[in-house]
């Protein structure tokens, strides 16, 4: 055996068994590249999960990590740290928020959001409406709101209080508001539901909904906020602007990081001692943030993202004619992009990520529906068609 199979055998016999992993041992990364412990090189059109979104190991991330890890690594949330209020400035000015909540994950924000909800909506008001597909975290709290019953197998019974409504209909949704409704929750573009963006349009219905009965509307940018989409939050290719707004992955490139944004009108709702996190914001993940939003608002970048995501989706699409009984369309925006499979695609799915990872190309099955693409935002054309040219080869095996 090789030394990269033993110490996949080992890592195998030692972890609680949540995850099917590819059968390889990351060993270090620069730019959109990943090289495994027997120095073969990968293409990383997945970047964590949404995560690594200026890619591995950018030198001023590295450089901003390091240097805060010299002068302060953690105090807890009773101590003001610069890091982090530079951090939460950066975002009010750039955003619609006037303060922030920091947590560690994507999850924990978004049970922040579910608490601010309840707390809003005061006695009796506590239901929060999601959409079928979403999702929105593990947590239980989380993971009951998130719309997809698969997920919700085997931890029954759930939480009460979450009701979901069939994705695009806004009339079956308005249905679902009553007397104890509080907020509702959606992300703008649906990620792990297939890469499925919400029309301007049922936004739009959804916010006059909200402004009528009262209700919280609240964004979860988990995965599409930070640049992924060609602006720096999603809400903002929109009309439309939520009340509360969740942020993680990509915040940190890579460092533990969540950030609940909202108006000065709501954030009096938690009060000291209502919500805390002992690791939320700390020196070392803000530091990291503080770096990845000054590149991001660099003059050019976004255009960048957006000219990049233009690209692919050219060439996604370039696929579909060559493929037909596989590929049956494109959507996305900006850099999270989904090939929308067939029926007769969809049972080659997971396969079709396999042979791209055999060819040395990281990509995923989401939805069970699309086959999508999460590179780094720093992705170049010629990546792209390198890509490009390996599912070309993948799809024409099948």
């Amino acid at each position: 055996m090789t030394t990269q199979e033993v110490m996949i055998q080992k890592s195998n016999s030692l972890f609680v068994p949540t995850y099917s992993r590819f059968p390889v041992m990351i060993a270090e990364g620069y730019g959109c590249v990943l090289k495994d412990s027997e120095n073969k090189e990968y293409l990383d059109f997945l970047a964590g999960i949404a995560v690594c979104s200026l890619g591995h190991c950018h030198p001023r991330i590295t450089d901003a990590v390091c240097q805060q890890i010299k002068k302060l690594v953690h105090v807890s949330n009773l101590f003001h740290t610069f890091p982090q209020t530079r951090l939460a400035d950066m975002l009010v000015a750039n955003s619609f928020a006037d303060r922030v909540f920091f947590a560690n994950s994507g999850a924990e924000v978004n049970e922040a959001a579910i608490k601010l909800a309840r707390k809003y909506g005061g006695e009796g008001r506590y239901e929060i409406i999601s959409l079928e597909g979403s999702f929105h975290g593990r947590t239980l709290a989380a993971v009951t709101a998130t719309g997809q019953p698969k997920f919700h197998k085997g931890f029954e019974p759930l939480p009460k209080g979450f009701r979901y409504a069939p994705f695009g209909n806004i009339a079956a949704l308005e249905e679902l508001i009553s007397e104890k409704t509080c907020a509702i929750l959606l992300e703008p573009v649906q990620g792990e539901g297939g890469v499925r963006p919400l029309p301007e349009s049922y936004l739009k219905a959804i916010r006059t909904l909200c402004d009528k009965h009262d209700l919280l509307l609240i964004f979860d940018e988990v995965q599409v906020g930070m640049g992924r989409t060609g602006s720096l939050f999603a809400y903002q290719q929109t009309c439309v602007t939520p009340d509360v707004m969740t942020l993680a992955k990509a915040l940190g490139n890579g460092l533990p990081i969540g950030a609940l944004l909202t108006t000065e009108r709501i954030a009096p709702v938690f009060s000291p001692g209502t919500h805390a996190s002992t690791f939320g914001g700390n020196p070392i993940a803000s530091a990291a943030a503080v770096a990845v939003m000054e590149i991001m608002l660099e003059e050019g970048f976004l255009e960048g993202v957006q000219a990049r995501g233009r690209y692919m989706t050219e060439k996604l699409s370039e696929l579909i004619g060559k493929y037909k009984h596989l590929l049956s369309g494109v959507r996305g925006l900006g850099l999270i992009q989904g090939l929308v499979l067939t029926e007769e695609g969809v049972g080659h799915g997971a396969e079709i990520v396999n042979k791209m990872f055999d060819r040395g190309v990281l990509i995923n099955f989401a939805g069970n529906a699309v086959l999508r693409f999460i590179p780094p935002l720093i992705v170049t054309e010629k990546e792209i068609d390198l890509m490009i040219q390996e599912l070309s080869s993948t799809l024409a095996s099948i």
